[in-house]
């Protein structure tokens, strides 16, 4: 994702598939046109959201190796490696990697790409953000996360955009408790991101994610009443708001992945995968340290 004359970005140049030692077990879509459809539900018992937990740990401290690496002058390429080195040297899968022809192992999304933005060899400039989105499989489940860090210093409404969105999530995780709808999850979001006058993604949401990396169970981020499953013990999902300085529609690129806001303003994101427990959540991928 090099940028044009007008400094908006296109696509780059894609690095070679990296290898993953064939002692770490693969989700059952690598290789796969598409994943099987998911069985089982979103409610898990105790032994395996702590296998969640696990997976969804070292998500969260490869997210932080790859964010300590997050500079001028650095491609998204290279940030790809090191996320894919800190996975799989920890004994687990990237869920990207191979998840419906995704060839990479990182999502590397940078100023106007809303998500999944693919690793090439755009190179990092001051006042740029990137959001990297890392899921971890092992032991048979995903954990997923991301977060978004800024390149050297940013302007203010930009480095504001990104704490704003870091604040739409923690407020989102307080609203989870049992008896509630999940569309009181994207009210939340929506009411504070209007404070400020911010687009609220709609199109890409939140999701049940434990054996399945997406379950087929949706979270809202904004205020809708489409979306009311119930919220009940032991249930496990992403929420993950997508907040723009502009609009909230969007433009898909031709690989199929890489979507960009519509008018090209900055947009930020933040994710946790969260548990519910009787009063309230617990969130699944926080860092070790």
């Amino acid at each position: 994702m090099p940028k044009d004359s007008a400094g908006h970005l296109i696509p780059g140049r894609i690095g070679p598939d990296r290898p993953v030692d064939a002692s770490i077990a693969r989700p059952e879509y690598v290789g796969r046109p598409a994943p099987a459809k998911h069985t089982g539900g979103d409610v898990y018992d105790d032994e395996t959201i702590e296998r969640i937990r696990a997976a969804g740990t070292i998500a969260a401290d490869a997210i932080m190796a790859v964010g300590a690496a997050v500079q001028p002058g650095v491609t998204t390429d290279q940030l790809d490696a090191i996320g894919h080195e800190f996975v799989t040297g920890h004994g687990a899968y990237p869920s990207t990697l191979g998840y419906r022809g995704f060839r990479k192992s990182v999502c590397s999304s940078v100023n106007e790409v809303i998500c999944h933005g693919i690793p090439d060899d755009t190179v990092l400039e001051p006042g740029d953000i990137v959001n990297i989105d890392i899921t971890a499989f092992k032991d048979g489940v995903h954990g997923d996360s991301n977060r978004t860090f800024i390149v050297g210093e940013a302007r203010q409404e930009v480095a504001d955009l990104v704490e704003r969105t870091e604040e739409s999530l923690r407020r989102a995780i307080r609203t989870v408790m049992p008896g509630r709808r999940v569309n009181v999850i994207g009210r939340a979001i929506e009411m504070y991101a209007k404070r400020f006058g911010y687009g609220v993604v709609r199109d890409f949401t939140g999701h049940g994610v434990g054996t399945s990396f997406h379950s087929g169970l949706i979270i809202p981020h904004y205020d809708t009443d489409r979306y009311d499953a119930e919220i009940v013990p032991g249930m496990v999902f992403t929420i993950e708001p997508m907040l723009t300085l502009g609009t909230h529609e969007w433009e898909g690129w031709d690989d199929g992945w890489t979507v960009v806001t519509r008018d090209r303003s900055i947009t930020a994101q933040f994710e946790h995968t969260i548990v519910v427990r009787e009063h309230g959540a617990e969130i699944l991928t926080l860092p070790s340290a």
